[in-house]
This record gives C-alpha cells, structure tokens and sequence, in this order.
C-alpha cells in the first residue's frame, strides 16, 4: 500500500469546504483583541484564549520590540548552550516568586513544556496517573515517557483511588496529572480530592494551569490558589499563550525537581529557547497580572453574566460546575448542525469555535466560546444578541435543538472521545 493512501482517503475536511461550512484556518486581518477584521469584517471574538486581554495591551508590544532591539530576532541555539539570555532568567524568577515555588524553568511552547516535565520525572519504575480528559499534551507526553499510564475517569476521585489502592503495595513513584481547568468543558479539577489522596498514598501532583493562570484566585495564580493548595500541588505547569501574550511555557516546583528536569529533560535540552521578543511579553504580562488583579475579578464577572444571558436565551449549555471559568460550552449535537451555526454566527459578526469528533461524541458536538477581561458590556449585549437571532433562524428552519440528547452523562462530553487541542 502506498503510504500516502490513507491521504487521499481523508475527504472529510473537504466535504465541509465544499459545503461552505469549513469552520478552519480564518486568517485574522488585525491583532488578536475582544473585535478583530476576518474575511473582511468586523468580528466579535468570542473563541480566544487572551484571557487578560493583554495580546493587544500597548506595554506588552512595547516590551517586545524593545527586547528585539536589544537581544535580536533569536536565541540560535538551545538553554544547554548558547541560548540562554538574562531575560529566560528574570522570568524563570519572576514565575517562581509569583506561583509561591522554589523555582520555575521555561520551554519553548505549552505543548513542549508537558513533553518536558513528565518524560523527565516519570520513569520505567514508574506510574501515571492521568484524568480521563486531560489535554492531548499530557497524553503525548505520557506517550513519550517510559513509565506505565493510567487513567482515571474524569473527576472521579473513586476511580483514582481504585488505582491508587491498587498501586499502595508496588515498589513505584506515582504521579497524578490533571488539568487545573479543563479547556473544552470549562470544568475546574477537583482538586481537593486530589490533595487527599496524594496524601493518603505517596503520590505527586501536576497541575497543567494552561486555562487556571489569570483566570482561578483572588491574584490570578491559578487553580492551587482558587482551593488554598499551593503548598500541596508539586508541579505547576503554565503556557504563555494565553493570559501572558506571548509563546512558551513553564513548570514551577522545587529546587531539586527543576533541576533534575533541567539536566534530564530531551525536549528542553535539544530545543532552541524562546526568542528574546515571547520572553519580553511574557515577563511584561506577569507584571501586568501582579499590578491589575482587577482584570482576573473582571473576566469572572463576565464569565457569570454570559452564562446568565445563554441561560435567558434558553440555550442548553455543558454543566461546567461553576460560574466564573470564562470558557462556556454551548451544546449544539450533530456536527452538521454545528458546523452550520458556526457558519452563521461567523456571517452575523461572532467567532466561536466549534468541538466536533473525535473530541466528543457524533450527538454531543459543541460551541465553546472564551472571553477576554476587555470585553466591554456592549460587545458582549451584541454577541448574546447575534446567537439569540441565530437559534432563532434554526428554529424556523427547523433545526431546533433536541432536549433529549441532553441526557449524556456529565464528563462525557470529551477526553475519553478524543484528545483535547493543542496548547
């Protein structure tokens, strides 16, 4: 079989293109901000990952032009060697300062710095512990590692302790790996639960904060903070492509754990750093955060007021467990169905993202919208008015939702369907 068979099989994508429903690769015409220009028009972005709304914030591009200015375009080489600038310095120090840990190291990308941390500390002595719906990230790199895996149902602190009693008279180090916020479903972690029975058993945790960091606590350190279990959490694990405007991530923990990845670790050590402009930004952001924590209370106000206004609407919407996660699943079934409200939403002025198979189930398709602390009342008024009009064309088109598809089981709407997108 030749091996280029299986694309020439793949037709899917372009079935949709054909169809004029291709919801993919929308070129942005402008920076990424709460309104941005695509195909020509005014949209309202309702499907980024700039919580803060720091991508478009005139200190952090400053900060990013002048480190050019300084440093240069890039690093030419990786941390090991020649690629570590006094900038990867002053914010592997600054992120250990703010996350309350000893130390912190940066990689190069969010997908990386999971690949780096659990393939350097999980062995073949060893077992993962991971939630059934963690970000595909976690999954790869439970892949990379040569330590046994396992899953947990999602959330389910009786089938983690099932594995944990389990393992209680094996001779291995156990480390249990989660989301803090669950990136799909908006769901936080339940990681109380976790704490507990790390305690119990001899585990270590990893937190993946990616969507905890300048969303969870009262100063925005995420989903530790959010329960008081700072000191419980091992590792804290953040990318810099959400609440810090720029490109990377980091892992915060214990002198000696950061420096056993930093000499272990193949990905951290055979890639280039972050070049001098991500840094910039992203220090510049962890500013920002530290000094204006109202953005953090401002994003949540906005996170329950869209949820109230999808509820005045009558839309069903994915049970998250809480009202201040600024990511808000809309349940929309079918995929073809889905795709056509994306489609018409995208047409009225409003971006979202659509979450079809293999990330969920064929009847469990999905709208997951996010917000930026920027957003202003009137845009969001404008938003909930365009979803209102557009349910209102499927109703009489006779595409209205179906309640009794709302019967899946809570968790069931990713992780064991699929693997969550990239970082």
């Amino acid at each position: 079989m030749d091996l280029f068979q299986k694309c020439r099989d793949f037709t899917k994508a372009k079935e949709a293109m054909a169809a004029g429903v291709y919801p993919y690769f929308h070129a942005l015409e402008s920076g990424q901000d709460t309104e941005v220009r695509m195909a020509g028009h005014r949209t309202i972005m309702l499907g980024s990952n700039n919580y803060l709304g720091l991508t478009s914030d005139p200190r952090v591009k400053k900060a990013a032009v002048e480190a050019v200015e300084t440093f240069g375009s890039g690093c030419s080489g990786s941390r090991f060697l020649n690629g570590t600038l006094v900038l990867h310095v002053r914010l592997e120090e600054a992120l250990a300062r703010f996350l309350h840990k000893e130390s912190a190291l940066t990689f190069s990308t969010g997908f990386q710095s999971n690949l780096a941390i659990i393939s350097a500390i999980a062995g073949r002595n060893d077992v993962i512990l991971s939630d059934a719906m963690n970000h595909a990230s976690i999954v790869d790199a439970c892949r990379l590692s040569f330590a046994k895996v396992l899953k947990y149902k999602h959330n389910d602190m009786a089938d983690l302790e099932r594995h944990l009693a389990n393992l209680a008279s094996g001779d291995c180090g156990i480390l249990i790996v989660t989301d803090g916020v669950f990136s799909m479903e908006g769901e936080i972690c339940d990681l109380p639960g976790i704490v507990r029975l790390a305690r119990k058993y001899g585990a270590r945790i990893l937190v993946d904060d990616a969507h905890g960091l300048g969303v969870l606590g009262k100063t925005g350190r995420g989903t530790a903070e959010h329960f008081g279990l700072e000191s419980e959490v091992d590792m804290i694990m953040n990318t810099f492509s959400k609440t810090l405007a720029s490109l990377g991530g980091c892992v915060a923990a214990s002198e000696e754990v950061i420096h056993y990845i930093k000499h272990n670790s193949r990905p951290f050590i055979f890639s280039a750093s972050i070049p001098p402009a991500n840094i910039a930004a992203a220090i510049e952001s962890l500013r920002i955060l530290e000094a204006e924590p109202w953005r953090v209370h401002r994003l949540n106000e906005i996170a329950a007021y869209m949820r109230a206004g999808f509820r005045r609407l009558g839309l069903p919407m994915h049970d998250s467990g809480n009202e201040i996660v600024p990511i808000i699943p809309i349940v929309t079934y079918d995929m073809e169905r889905t795709l056509l409200v994306v489609k018409m939403l995208f047409d009225a002025g409003v971006y979202v993202n659509p979450v079809v198979p293999p990330a969920v189930p064929a009847d469990y398709c999905l709208l997951r919208t996010s917000y930026t602390a920027t957003h202003t009342d009137a845009q969001l008024d404008e938003a909930l008015g365009v979803f209102a009009a557009v349910f209102q064309q499927l109703e009489a088109m006779g595409l209205a939702h179906r309640p009794h598809a709302e019967g899946h089981a809570h968790g069931h709407a990713h992780g064991e369907h699929g693997e969550h997108a990239a970082h």
